[in-house]
């Protein structure tokens, strides 16, 4: 199991209250409780900065408007933790030249000990593109071509390159990631996204999704060897309240196809939050899994 964190954004109608006022001291508590309890990784969305009002009328939409900023956060907390991996979920791709990318969280790979996972999507938010005169209209071909470079210039300190989009050579990249090969996860639900991730990537987040959805998503693919599927639950487990039906509930996404499972929990406070964690260490699917 993995942490969607929380703190880290702010999601309307789905954050509790006290994240609004929570800060980096409890997203470093959350960690390192999901650290020594054995969880899979913790993440942290991206986003730059997004428009005011939307066709919803809602500030920011239903993505809402909070978003930390996923390296400064996971360096904080690759400080502060020893196993588990850093995840960004998910880098935007066009907002990124791939070298930018892989010196940046290559940086953090080495800092951590190899422990990042690059989560990365192509973006839906055309306001934000168009203020960091980004392409939109042909972001699914650019971010193809991104993760092919990712590809080749991760782990390298003379990476070389020639794509549709991105072009380099005669380059040096100092300090890289320790490792050549990082899991790329690739997020989104749609088809295209699937297939871009069974095609070029070693994961896919479809966020939550229910076991017949993903189910039916996975029927007619044959998944690569080591693929993960990142899923979250759509419901709110109460693992303290119900320990039974949150191992359920992660049983069946795991027999539909999940590799790892994020669970969205209920909490009332950054207490509540970390006794749910504790609770959830006590499933009998997450001692298989550590």
């Amino acid at each position: 199991m993995g942490i969607s964190t929380p703190v880290v954004l702010e999601i309307p109608g789905r954050s509790a209250e006290w994240e609004r006022t929570a800060g980096i001291a409890e997203i470093a508590r959350i960690a390192e409780t999901a650290d020594r309890l054995g969880f899979d990784h913790v993440t942290c969305s991206e986003h730059v900065a997004l428009a005011t009002t939307t066709t919803s009328g809602m500030l920011g939409g239903s993505r809402g408007t909070r978003y930390w900023d996923p390296l400064a956060t996971l360096s904080y907390l690759a400080a502060r933790t020893e196993r588990i991996r850093l995840c960004p979920s998910v880098l935007v791709l066009g907002y990124h030249h791939p070298l930018a990318i892989a010196k940046r969280y290559g940086t953090l790979d080495t800092m951590s000990g190899g422990r990042v996972v690059l989560g990365v999507g192509v973006g839906t938010a055309r306001e934000e593109f168009d203020l960091l005169g980004a392409s939109f209209s042909d972001r699914g071909r650019r971010a193809d071509d991104a993760i092919a470079a990712l590809r080749a210039a991760w782990g390298r300190r003379e990476p070389e390159f020639s794509g549709r989009y991105y072009e380099f050579s005669g380059m040096v990249v100092d300090p890289h990631a320790v490792r050549e090969r990082a899991p790329i996860w690739v997020g989104g639900i749609s088809d295209a996204a699937l297939h871009r991730a069974l095609t070029l990537g070693d994961g896919w987040i479809p966020a939550a999704v229910a076991p017949e959805t993903l189910r039916a998503r996975l029927a007619d693919h044959d998944l690569p060897p080591e693929f993960d599927v990142v899923v979250g639950t759509a419901e709110a487990l109460d693992p303290i309240q119900d320990l039974a039906c949150a191992e359920q509930i992660i049983e069946r996404l795991a027999d539909a196809g999940s590799t790892i499972v994020q669970p969205r929990i209920r909490h009332k406070s950054l207490g509540h939050y970390l006794e749910q964690l504790d609770a959830l260490s006590r499933l009998s699917c997450f001692a298989r899994s550590t």
